[in-house]
């Protein structure tokens, strides 16, 4: 077999371009896969249907994820496909098989009580305490990527309507409704920080740093951590925590997919659909505390 699967690599190196990272990683899995047939006296061209899948089950026990088993699988199909198509082979025993779908890790989301204790009202006293408070009340209110927030520039916001134009992924813009809890903080900010913390030298930037220039989101990330930690939230919270729970809260509340899409900005609504195992899990919850015969 360790012939062929030289033939296969050069291949993958000769007809596809494969980058060497790439490349190493297929002859890691597919070494290990020969490694498992030469135990079973098994002869690669001459594979019955049960053999993969018998591997696969393998993998598994060895404690592989669902991810690294369906990489694994890849590789094999590509191999075997290669070893019909230059004639090695009569029958690729994988053609049966279907890509396992790849586990996704559901996000952390902060339960309302936790928002609300994020957001709690506390005196603001400085220009920075002004533009934190709404900067954590924009982004739960309308689900923006932290570096979306930190590039909003003042002519963005449209106060009178609730509306803040936003400036996504692939440079493709959103309008995205504000609430008033925001857009009050934002006025706040307007009139009591900014300007303070503009200084001499004017900027397009809607949130500013201590020296006036707009925020990077390093700097945003270190905020949010503070304002975690005097909440008492002990969740792992990261500032797409705050979208995550934006969409999850949403659809709990009965809002449709499309709409939580178009507000997301996400190019495909299977990416918006996650948060719909979040939403679900909030409906059983309450069924099995509701329902008199749960």
């Amino acid at each position: 077999m360790d012939a062929l699967l030289d033939c296969f690599l050069e291949h993958l190196v000769v007809e596809r371009g494969l980058a060497q990272n790439s490349l190493e990683a297929y002859r890691r899995d597919l070494t290990r896969y020969a490694a498992y047939l030469r135990g079973r006296r098994k002869r690669v061209t001459a594979l019955d249907r049960a053999e993969v899948p018998r591997y696969l089950l393998a993998l598994r026990e060895a404690g592989l994820s669902p991810r690294s088993v369906a990489r694994h699988l890849s590789a094999i199909r590509q191999f075997h496909r290669f070893l019909v198509r230059e004639g090695h082979a009569t029958e690729d025993p994988t053609s049966h098989l279907e890509s396992p779908r790849p586990w996704r890790r559901l996000p952390t989301v902060l339960s309302c009580d936790e928002v609300d204790r994020l957001l709690a009202p506390r005196e603001a006293r400085t220009p920075q305490e002004f533009r934190d408070r709404a900067m954590l009340e924009l982004l739960y209110a309308s689900g923006l990527r932290v570096s979306e927030l930190v590039g909003l520039r003042l002519a963005d916001l449209t106060l009178a309507v609730g509306i803040v134009r936003v400036l996504g992924k692939g440079d493709k813009e959103r309008l995205v409704p504000l609430g008033d809890a925001a857009a009050e903080s934002l006025r706040t900010y307007l009139a009591h920080g900014r300007l303070r913390l503009e200084k001499r030298r004017p900027s397009p930037h809607l949130f500013l740093g201590r020296h006036g220039r707009g925020l990077t989101r390093q700097m945003f990330w270190q905020i949010l951590k503070r304002y975690v930690r005097a909440a008492g939230i002990t969740k792992s919270v990261s500032p797409h925590t705050l979208r995550h729970s934006f969409a999850t809260h949403l659809l709990e509340r009965g809002a449709d997919l499309r709409s939580v899409q178009l507000m997301l900005g996400h190019a495909d609504i299977g990416t918006t659909q996650i948060y719909t195992h979040l939403s679900r899990a909030h409906l059983k919850a309450i069924y099995d505390k509701s329902h008199p015969r749960a």
